[in-house]
């Protein structure tokens, strides 16, 4: 088992310690969410509270993740940093491609592109981006990254994406893991096509998804192919929970200490933070 350390809508200034620290602990990862904006007005419900309540997210500091990671990455040397998740479609793959290559180049292949669509339709609206569309044109945008990312000369002409051929330089010594977030049936079935691993942002019902998961992985004939689970889950707290979600088929845990979604503001100081990943490093990392 992988661990994965989560913070976020934190003070910025405790991005780098806590980096630093996560390294120290043996964790291996750091993920890293993100957000464009907040919407004054939005009748929208957000997938991941129980009500869609989203004012939670209002005047929460979120940093831009292909800024964020090279800081962090550049005061470490081998943790990993995974988007959780990056709102894909609301991007345009060449962009993203640059940005994709650019950070796993500079964090020497420490780094995992977690992607999604946003629940937002605001979030496409100020992008200038299509909102019905976004499902099919996320999977021509993973073909056009994956195609930059390898180096060379590359086009793609799609139903969505016209790309001549281009090459961009330089690009990173190995693929950039790309893996899908997301609950819903779409978010599953791509995952089990085109990704290299999949991201659950935690429910109750994780053994039906994995279920489903595999389903599909054996429908597209990729079940044999190396992939990633990564899930949020209160069985990470335990050994014995460990034990089970490895038994499920989880290679990473994502590991958090405070529930954002439901504090109005974060009130843990940076050492409250650094106790608590040290304590989870000596009762639960090191025991596994």
């Amino acid at each position: 088992m992988r661990f994965s350390y989560a913070e976020s809508m934190c003070d910025p200034t405790h991005y780098v310690p806590l980096a630093k620290a996560a390294e120290a602990c043996g964790f291996h990862s750091f993920v890293i969410p993100d957000s464009i904006c907040y919407p004054e007005v939005s009748d929208s419900k957000y997938p991941y509270t129980p009500d869609g309540d989203r004012h939670f997210l209002e005047d929460k500091p979120f940093i831009e993740p292909f800024t964020l990671i090279p800081a962090l990455a550049a005061v470490t040397e081998r943790l990993r940093f995974t988007t959780f998740v990056v709102k894909l479609p609301i991007r345009h793959p060449v962009l993203v491609a640059k940005s994709v290559t650019s950070v796993a180049v500079l964090s020497n292949d420490r780094f995992g592109f977690g992607i999604g669509t946003s629940p937002w339709p605001e979030d496409f609206q100020v992008t200038g981006t299509d909102w019905k569309t976004r499902g099919k044109r996320m999977d021509e945008m993973i073909e056009i990254l994956r195609g930059l990312s390898k180096g060379g000369f590359f086009e793609f002409h799609g139903r969505h994406y016209d790309v001549p051929s281009i090459k961009m330089c330089p690009t990173p010594s190995k693929p950039v893991p790309i893996l899908i977030g997301g609950h819903a049936e779409a978010a599953l079935k791509r995952a089990a096509r085109l990704g290299d691993g999949w991201m659950h942002a935690g429910s109750d019902d994780l053994g039906a998804m994995l279920k489903r998961l595999n389903e599909l992985r054996r429908e597209y004939g990729r079940e044999r192919e190396p992939f990633e689970v990564h899930v949020i889950s209160m069985d990470a707290f335990t050994i014995d929970g460990i034990r089970q979600l490895e038994d499920l088929g989880v290679t990473d845990v994502i590991v958090g200490f405070r529930n954002p979604y439901v504090e109005p503001v974060d009130s843990q100081t940076l050492q409250q933070k650094l106790d608590m990943m040290r304590w989870y490093a000596d009762n639960l990392i090191a025991k596994t």
